[in-house]
């Protein structure tokens, strides 16, 4: 009981932080809380963007932090994880100072083979492009491919090569929700339907310009998408080019 009274506190002053700093948004971002609660045939769901890529989760009693990053929010005052989930290594989406404040004994990874080295964790799962498994709670989860096919390090050297990281696909009851993570419109993105939400980068300079993102939602054909991982690019952008599509676009500020 104790526990779970200390999550609804830590969820009524984390909704408020949330909702002032959405009011606070400046430039054409519109402003809307970041936050969402689904309804499941296992439960309800309830998914908190943090900023940037990360994100939160929390699906019956498991909560799930998604590629926790140090400037994305306070971690220090966010609940402790009885997931992580990585999508890959690069320091924006595996922070050591975020995990750090937030694992706990017993908390389950959840990452590509790269990370799991860097993590060096008792439970980790290691799961590479088209993996599935069950997991804690009564999740089903994918890792899929995220990659880049044009943006470049230096020449020959993507920014995400093929292979190296992920995105998943997590099923809790009768929805399936869409982490895209860093990646450009791939081929296998076409095979993913049904998704009910779909978190899709837009940043222009690693991932996607809001205008390709459109290309890439629209394969997807989600229910709902959310613009993320989103530096200096306006997902405003992409609720317009979305407008008449049949999907609903949800405005957060995430960059």
């Amino acid at each position: 009981m104790a526990v779970k009274w200390e999550r609804t506190c830590s969820w009524i002053v984390l909704g408020g932080i949330l909702l002032i700093a959405s009011l606070l948004t400046v430039g054409s971002l519109a402003a809307q809380e970041k936050v969402m609660n689904l309804e499941t045939s296992a439960g309800p769901l309830r998914i908190t963007g943090i900023g940037h890529g990360s994100l939160m989760l929390e699906f019956g009693d498991v909560l799930i932090h998604v590629d926790p990053y140090s400037g994305a929010g306070d971690y220090a005052s966010l609940p402790k994880a009885d997931q992580v989930w990585i999508t890959h290594a690069h320091r924006d989406h595996l922070d050591p100072a975020a995990i750090d404040q937030i694992r706990k004994e017993g908390t389950l990874f959840v990452a590509d083979p790269e990370s799991v080295e860097k993590l060096g964790d008792s439970r980790v799962i290691a799961m590479k492009n088209g993996d599935k498994r069950n997991i804690d709670g009564g999740i089903a989860i994918e890792a899929v491919p995220a990659y880049n096919l044009v943006r470049e390090r230096q020449p020959g050297v993507k920014f995400h090569p093929k292979g190296s990281g992920n995105g998943y696909v997590a099923t809790f009851g009768d929805k399936r929700i869409y982490i895209a993570g860093d990646t450009e419109a791939n081929p296998g993105m076409a095979s993913l339907a049904p998704i009910d939400v779909a978190f899709i980068p837009i940043d222009g300079n690693y991932t996607m310009s809001p205008e390709e993102a459109v290309g890439c939602i629209k394969v997807i054909s989600p229910r709902m998408v959310i613009p993320y991982h989103q530096f200096q690019s306006d997902p405003n952008v992409v609720a317009e080019l979305l407008k008449g599509s049949g999907i609903e676009v949800r405005v957060w500020a995430m960059p």
